[in-house]
């Protein structure tokens, strides 16, 4: 299945602002996180990652530092900022609400799948 882009672009900020809440993390880190949550139904690039990130940046809601692990080169990590934590807290109650009325409207109505040999619920 492949998650529209509209549906991926919307869902894009409060993913990363979540993933930063857990804890500092950088590019890769966070593209992995997201392809683990989402059980490899979202497989994001760099290209949709880092724009984004500094665009969180711009709008104080992240901040980075680069950062050197011995034996490894260094890397930028994000982490959310106060704002980042209101702004996510506000982007939840967002999602929760389009979530609440898509529960209501596809409770027990449209079936995700059908199986064929039984036919349409």
């Amino acid at each position: 299945m492949k998650v529209a882009k509209d549906l991926v672009a919307a869902s894009a900020t409060p993913m990363v602002l979540g993933i930063l809440a857990e804890g500092e993390s950088y590019g890769y880190a966070i593209l992995r996180r997201i392809n683990e949550l989402s059980g490899g139904e979202l497989d994001w690039t760099e290209g949709l990652l880092y724009p984004l990130l500094h665009r969180l940046e711009r709008l104080g809601y992240a901040e980075s530092s680069w950062q050197s692990v011995t034996g490894e080169r260094k890397r930028k990590y994000y982490r959310i900022t106060d704002k980042g934590v209101a702004e996510l807290a506000e982007q939840r109650r967002q999602w929760d609400t389009v979530m609440h009325a898509l529960k209501e409207i596809w409770h027990d109505r449209l079936p995700l799948t059908v199986n064929p040999l039984e036919g349409p619920a």
